[in-house]
């Protein structure tokens, strides 16, 4: 992934919250994941985001390769990952699940979103590599 600029990650990740925001105030909690994560992908889209969603990412640990080790729910502009939930609570797993991507991507920020929280500010984690 790309080395943006530390600012540039800040304004994406502002970005990915007011939208998560309006989305969660106009919805509520409690729809699946996927309707979330749609949602969220045309919001940023609208703003000029670059936004993969459901990409698979390869990983390849001592000579076994994975062409899906995992996938990423969105990545915004090559850089941002996007983890996001629709569950009760966080459980502290989620954030490591994050952090894993994180760090196999080479990527310096992400967030994780859980739209299951009846306030979405208690929901939101800022996980960084």
């Amino acid at each position: 992934m790309n080395a943006p600029i530390p600012h540039a990650l800040d304004a994406i990740a502002s970005d990915v919250i007011a939208d998560a925001l309006h989305l969660h105030i106009a919805l509520g909690p409690g729809l699946l994941e996927s309707v979330y994560t749609v949602l969220l992908q045309k919001k940023l889209t609208e703003r000029g985001y670059e936004v993969e969603r459901e990409k698979p990412i390869p990983v390849t640990f001592e000579g076994v390769h994975f062409d899906m080790g995992f996938r990423a729910d969105l990545i915004i502009n090559d850089c941002f990952i996007v983890e996001l939930k629709s569950v009760e609570k966080l459980a502290p797993v989620h954030s490591k699940q994050l952090l894993t991507y994180l760090r196999l991507t080479d990527t310096r920020l992400g967030l994780l979103i859980n739209f299951g929280e009846e306030l979405l500010k208690d929901g939101i984690k800022r996980v960084a590599n």
